[in-house]
């Protein structure tokens, strides 16, 4: 019998269900068991694909090529286990789903409602995962924060779910926040007892009960008072505090016997968790042995969730190269042809991230141009390749008004375009190319001595591509493709290869990092500055 866990917050959004959830996936899989993972979002957005990074941070793509909260980049660098498109749910889609249905008639005339009509399609929806997945325990993080109203078909759904496998094959954890008042020197537990109290009267009695806090709760008492007045045992009250390494968080959680809770509590017999490689991994990361600073040239750098994926796989290749990467956050808005020198000077490399629309582009051309002419290790992401080939057409091919047709649609040289049979008269939801893709490698290129192989799959989330038209003009130049699709039809990624690392790929690889399986193209721009 698959086993489902839900994860619901209170008090305040923003707590960590996510780390929380990604820290248990890591814990049970660490004993043995196949995780599976997905989140339901309250929005009514069909997926965040249309949604600035601004509201909800980055767009987290999965291999089969769905659009999805960026929680589910936390499953897969945890837990280690590629996602899919079962693995995110929003009121949006599940009022789509429901609506296409009672349009075919597919409800036989039934008036359509929240219950049962809206409640069955989540419930269908977490049961899918598991069976798709073949999963031991499924674990399920429910968005927001109780006594929103978004939530509630939600958390219905998960209280009949529960019911139909029984208590014993289900699980309620709820994170909450522990305030501390610095005035009185005390940790406030009454905030946790009020949302508590909200999410029983919606008929769900939580299990275990995670306790969020910045400052160490050294104060034995108010655990058991949160255990006595929520209605649990007291060894289902975990601590959650802040740690200096996000990876840190299994270890912490599981000093308080986090996983060994919930598998008694699941009637699970599993041996204990092995985690030798995961606590060697935590005490390099916390342990470097130098720091190399990297720029990260973006247009939505005032939040820094916007390239979550993209800190994260730094700080992965900065570990396995034995260094701590110091971000400097540029917003491109600000590069101009008099400050540029003094604003990217002091960096050790520069990346340009992926992005879409026209505003901070000439920042990015600026930086790329930099770090070109001074030899600066230089990595361009979805965008950021588009950028590098812009800025190679203009500057060293001579073509002074070259640019992307979003962003120029009457420049004369759109060297990146429009696929022939592509159409701009098209939705922008779900339209871009997605999800995973192959790319053949270029024997002898940068990109070949980054991955060790002649092809890989990356993921992609991009509408528009280099224009083939143009192949010849910027070969002949300098630029080398080093990466194209199997049919050589589409150019996966471009570099200079006369220069120590200068490439731009036209995917994200920042996807596929994992914090004990760094990505190669990461690892070799780190190397490269180091090296410089």
């Amino acid at each position: 019998m698959v086993k489902y866990i839900f994860v619901t917050g209170g008090v305040v959004s923003g707590l960590g269900k996510g780390i929380t959830a990604a820290s248990l996936g890591r814990l049970l899989k660490a004993r043995g068991l196949k995780v599976a993972a997905q989140k339901l979002d309250p929005y009514i957005n069909v997926d965040p694909g249309t949604m600035s990074p601004y509201q909800h941070g980055e767009v987290y793509v999965t291999e089969d090529g769905a659009e999805t909260d960026l929680d589910l980049g936390h499953y897969e660098r945890f837990i280690n286990e590629n996602l899919n498109k079962y693995s995110n749910l929003t009121t949006g889609k599940v009022y789509w789903n429901v609506l296409n249905k009672e349009r075919r008639g597919e409800y036989l005339g039934s008036t359509v409602q929240v219950i049962p009509h809206i409640t069955d399609e989540i419930k269908e929806f977490i049961y899918r995962v598991g069976k798709h997945s073949d999963a031991d325990v499924v674990i399920t993080e429910i968005g927001g924060t109780i006594g929103d109203i978004e939530s509630q078909p939600f958390i219905e759904a998960a209280r009949q779910v529960s019911l139909e496998v029984g208590r014993e094959n289900s699980l309620f954890i709820h994170v909450t926040l522990v305030p501390y008042l610095n005035s009185s020197h005390e940790h406030k537990s009454k905030p946790t007892q009020h949302s508590v109290k909200e999410l029983q009267g919606m008929g769900i009695h939580p299990d275990v009960i995670v306790l969020r806090s910045d400052e160490p709760i050294e104060d034995e008492s108010i655990l058991r008072k949160i255990a006595l007045f929520c209605n649990v045992q007291p060894d289902c009250v975990i601590e959650n505090r802040t740690v200096s390494c996000l990876y840190e968080a299994p270890l912490m959680l599981e000093a308080a016997d986090f996983s060994g809770v919930v598998c008694r509590k699941l009637g699970l017999s599993v041996p204990s968790p092995e985690l030798t490689e995961w606590r060697a991994m935590v005490e390099r990361m916390k342990r470097p042995t130098t720091t190399v600073t990297i720029g990260l040239v973006g247009k939505y750098t005032q939040l820094h969730d916007a390239y979550l994926s993209v800190t994260e796989a730094l700080s992965h290749a900065g570990s396995a190269n034995g260094a701590k990467v110091d971000i400097r956050w540029i917003d491109s808005e600000q590069i101009t042809a008099e400050n540029a020198d003094r604003t990217l000077a002091a960096l050790d490399g520069i990346l340009v991230p992926g992005g879409f629309g026209s505003r901070g582009v000439e920042g990015m051309i600026l930086a790329a141009r930099y770090a070109r002419e001074h030899k600066k290790p230089f990595l361009g992401l979805c965008l950021g390749m588009q950028i590098t080939v812009i800025e190679f057409a203009r500057n060293v091919v001579g073509m002074a008004d070259a640019n992307s047709g979003e962003f120029d649609e009457l420049c004369r040289h759109k060297v990146i375009d429009f696929m022939p049979g592509q159409s701009s008269e098209i939705d922008k939801g779900g339209t871009l190319r997605l999800g995973s893709y192959p790319c053949e490698i270029a024997p002898g290129s940068t990109l070949a001595r980054c991955y060790e192989a002649k092809r890989v799959e990356e993921r992609h989330r991009h509408r528009y591509e280099f224009n083939n038209d143009y192949r010849d003009a910027l070969t002949a130049a300098g630029l080398t493709l080093c990466g194209t699709s199997p049919d050589g039809r589409l150019v996966e990624a471009v570099e200079l290869s006369e220069l120590p690392f200068y490439v731009g790929v036209q995917y994200h690889p920042e996807f596929k990092s994992r914090p004990n399986r760094p990505h190669p193209l990461f690892v070799g721009l780190i190397r490269a500055t180091l090296k410089k």
